[in-house]
């Protein structure tokens, strides 16, 4: 058998691997994307008749009293998450990475990763019943501190409802984040930090010149799964607060839900859902675009 046939039925071989993988995506996830995609363009109710009404699904969420004030809590969202995701696991993971002994390391690295064992339902509710609960710690640490005028329904006020909301993840330091960096530290060569040791960049200095630009790639990797995580994301709103009170936690995602299960209006769901496709696919690719990793840049200047 020559050379040529061996890499063509080696290359078949492969295909015929991945067949079965890109089948189940296109039963699983094509299928309905553009199951949905068509359903946008319907005035459709499960289990009743549908009827074609082009654009109005879109036109009418353009004008729907949610859009602003979803969307502005949205961008909130995703901005705090992105200050978050950005600084503190790669701060920790840098602490954690400077340590000396390897045994110190694999026990912190196990300790930060524990919290993500804990289900997220479970922890929003440890956080609303015996955090932000009226008898909760932290009302009952603001009575013990004599500042009971500052104790309130952190859930139900609409002034701190939505900062409520984004600090139960406090201190943010848990989860597979902080292994992404670690891992991103790691790769750097050691004969990098020994010759900026010698131009004299040490602590806060060598970390901002040479750290951060070479786990730029882990960086790049966060901020598209926190944008999607975020743009996709209700379940927490859903849980906590249901959109209350008024819009001040609503968001897209659980304006789409509702009307698609509690309205049973699934036509003007799918419409939202499209638009929030298209929303994620565009700050996705801008990201590939114009959020340069070092290796990218030093292949292009290569």
């Amino acid at each position: 058998m020559s050379i040529k046939r061996q890499k063509l039925v080696s290359t078949a071989a492969i295909y015929a691997m991945l067949t079965p993988t890109f089948g189940l995506l296109a039963v699983f996830s094509l299928v309905p994307f553009v199951w949905a995609f068509v359903t946008s363009f319907f005035d459709y109710e499960v289990g009743g008749e549908s009827r074609f009404v082009g654009f109005d699904n879109y036109l009418e969420y353009l004008h729907d009293p949610t859009l602003l004030p979803s969307f502005g809590n949205l961008l909130f969202l995703t901005v705090f998450g992105l200050l978050i995701v950005s600084t503190v696991p790669l701060a920790v993971a840098k602490l954690i990475f400077s340590l000396k002994s390897e045994k110190a390391r694999y026990l912190y690295r196990v300790l930060f990763l524990i919290p993500i064992v804990v289900p997220g339902v479970a922890g929003m509710m440890i956080w609303q019943g015996m955090i932000y609960n009226d008898t909760g710690l932290l009302n009952e640490t603001l009575r013990m501190l004599g500042r009971e005028d500052l104790t309130r329904g952190w859930l139900s006020d609409p002034r701190t409802v939505l900062w409520a909301v984004v600090f139960m993840g406090f201190p943010f330091a848990g989860g597979i984040n902080i292994l992404i960096y670690y891992a991103g530290l790691a790769g750097i060569s050691e004969s990098i930090h020994e010759a900026a040791e010698l131009d004299g960049a040490r602590g806060l200095m060598k970390f901002l010149k040479i750290d951060v630009p070479l786990v730029m790639s882990q960086i790049k990797l966060l901020t598209i799964l926190t944008v999607i995580g975020t743009v996709q994301g209700f379940e927490g709103m859903f849980i906590l607060t249901k959109g209350g009170p008024g819009f001040k936690t609503m968001v897209p995602g659980l304006w789409m839900y509702m009307n698609a299960f509690s309205f049973q209006r699934m036509g003007y769901a799918c419409a939202i859902g499209v638009l929030l496709f298209l929303l994620i696919l565009s700050l996705t690719i801008l990201n590939m675009r114009y959020f340069r990793s070092s290796e990218e840049l030093k292949a292009e200047s290569a």
